[in-house]
């Protein structure tokens, strides 16, 4: 059965500011996970679900963002007349990966009032919430769990992973009960950060969100929470003690999950996904056994 929801918001208007000076001119966004853009592969994993239609929540300074997605059309004749057909095709990948828009945030006031910028595109539909620093292995099909659970319980669905409770302080951290399916469980309560040891769980959101249009009055009504702006996180508490509208449920992910929005967690997914890969993959591996036993001499 076909889902309901074919429209993914992407929040996209961040400054980038832990990875400067490399994100002083170009988009974190843009910043390469081994030879793609990491926001690429957050396109790619919409498309996969079957959601084509990708709305960016962009800022200042995002033209190579949009770029990005647009027709290079001297570099494809270029591509052409060299008769590089592997390169033109991958070049042109990305233009024809999906419908994309745009709008802009403005004042950077959080994740809430960016997902609020999207109303006027995604109406009165739900939709995906989709943050780039979260790359989800194309082998584990999060977002299409995330889109059944929706379907079937007309319900929020947020993604949520198991950390270390030292990491807790990091993330926005769900309080739920368990339902009759093993990985998909009530959010009863959310707090966006908690003090150190302070957590009431150790189940973090990661950025996968589905998302029911009636959240956009609730944003509307939300006052700037943690440092001074309009958390996702508190929406999503109110609807979560609000069984009117089906609260909140959370699936919880056990797969593979790649970091790129700290340093160095961005430098172990680029180590990760290459060994993945068949062309650089072998070559990697066996230098990283040589690299790892000279640290030890």
């Amino acid at each position: 059965m076909p889902h309901s929801v074919t429209k993914v918001v992407i929040p996209a208007a961040g400054l980038g500011t832990r990875f400067l000076p490399a994100t002083k001119a170009l988009p974190k966004e843009m910043l390469p996970v081994v030879d793609k853009p990491a926001i690429q592969y957050v396109v790619e994993e919409a498309v996969r679900a079957g959601l084509p239609d990708v709305l960016f929540v962009t800022g200042r300074n995002k033209n190579a963002l949009e770029n990005h997605f647009d027709r290079a059309t001297e570099l494809e004749a270029i591509l052409m007349k060299k008769g590089d057909e592997d390169r033109l095709s991958r070049v042109a990948e990305s233009t024809d990966l999906a419908n994309v828009h745009y709008v802009r945030q403005g004042d950077p006031k959080g994740l809430g009032h960016a997902v609020l910028r999207s109303k006027a595109h995604v109406g009165d539909n739900s939709f995906a919430v989709l943050l780039g620093d979260d790359i989800i292995d194309g082998r584990d099909l999060l977002l299409e769990r995330m889109l059944q659970v929706h379907d079937v319980r007309d319900t929020c669905v947020v993604a949520l992973m198991e950390v270390d409770p030292s990491q807790a302080h990091l993330y926005g951290i769900a309080t739920v009960e368990a339902t009759d399916e093993d990985d998909v469980v009530r959010v009863r309560g959310l707090v966006e950060k908690p003090e150190s040891g302070s957590a009431p769980s150790n189940l973090a959101i990661v950025g996968r969100y589905v998302l029911k249009p009636e959240i956009y009055p609730v944003l509307e009504q939300t006052q700037p929470g943690r440092g001074g702006e309009i958390q996702l996180t508190d929406a999503l508490l109110t609807m979560a003690e609000d069984d009117s509208d089906g609260g909140v449920h959370g699936v919880i992910f056990r797969g593979r999950r790649y970091d790129t929005g700290d340093r160095l967690d961005y430098i172990k997914a680029n180590v990760e996904m290459a060994t993945e890969r068949e062309d650089i993959g072998p070559g990697l591996r066996s230098w990283l056994k040589e690299f790892a036993a000279a640290l030890d001499d």
